[in-house]
């Protein structure tokens, strides 16, 4: 089934609210039968083809934050990319697909983090998103590095924070002991790496050139 008609099922299942469909089918349905119970499904059009419509929708909203991701960044890059600047690699899925940053040119490397920041704990979007600064700032090249977010204020509030990094990185033995072996004691909290690294990598809101608002 195409997805217009997975949407339009639906759509029609749920009409203006599916909160009130659903209660208005709760209290017509008191008292029926099976007979009456395969008439409300037969007038309802709740069949083998509507339930596969509707997992066909829950399938591809499993999929969604990939789709996003990869249609975030190419839409982006006839923003971005300057004259004479030509694609090296790209990654367009879930992670970097063996490949070490989101986008290389023979200009620039960058990584994009397309998350809805709220401003409340976000402990596990703060992580990634330091993983991704780290990896940014450590690349030894002289590409510009960039790090593109929807809407810089929350992440750069987080950059200029005081949580520490055996939090942020409670879960990535590896690098913490890295930040450790090569800055010692001064570097305990995610201000302290971003301040020496601020210079090194971009955060730039990509809103605009994905025609979003930050």
């Amino acid at each position: 089934m195409s997805i217009d008609r997975a949407i339009q099922a639906i759509q029609l299942f749920q009409g203006d609210s599916l909160t009130k469909s659903i209660s208005e089918i709760e209290k017509y349905i008191v008292g029926f039968s099976a007979k009456e119970s395969k008439k409300l499904c037969i007038d309802r059009e709740i069949n083998d083809s509507f339930l596969a419509s509707a997992l066909s929708i829950k399938k591809l909203a499993g999929q969604i934050n990939v789709i996003i991701h990869a249609a975030s960044i190419l839409r982006s890059l006839p923003e971005i990319l300057e004259p004479g600047e030509v694609i090296e690699s790209v990654s367009l899925g879930a992670g970097n697909t063996g490949r070490k940053f989101d986008l290389e040119t023979n200009y620039r490397i960058a990584e994009y983090k397309f998350i809805d920041w709220n401003g409340g704990p976000e402990s596990i979007r703060q992580n990634g998103i330091f993983k991704d600064f780290f990896e940014l700032a450590e690349t030894d090249t002289n590409k510009k590095k960039y790090l593109y977010v929807v809407g810089d204020t929350f992440p750069l509030k987080f950059f200029l924070g005081g949580r520490s990094l055996t939090s942020v990185l409670s879960r990535n033995s590896k690098l913490l002991q890295k930040i450790h072996e090569k800055y010692g004691d001064e570097v305990l909290k995610v201000r302290d790496y971003y301040t020496l690294k601020a210079c090194e990598v971009d955060i730039v809101d990509i809103s605009p050139h994905i025609g979003r608002n930050s």
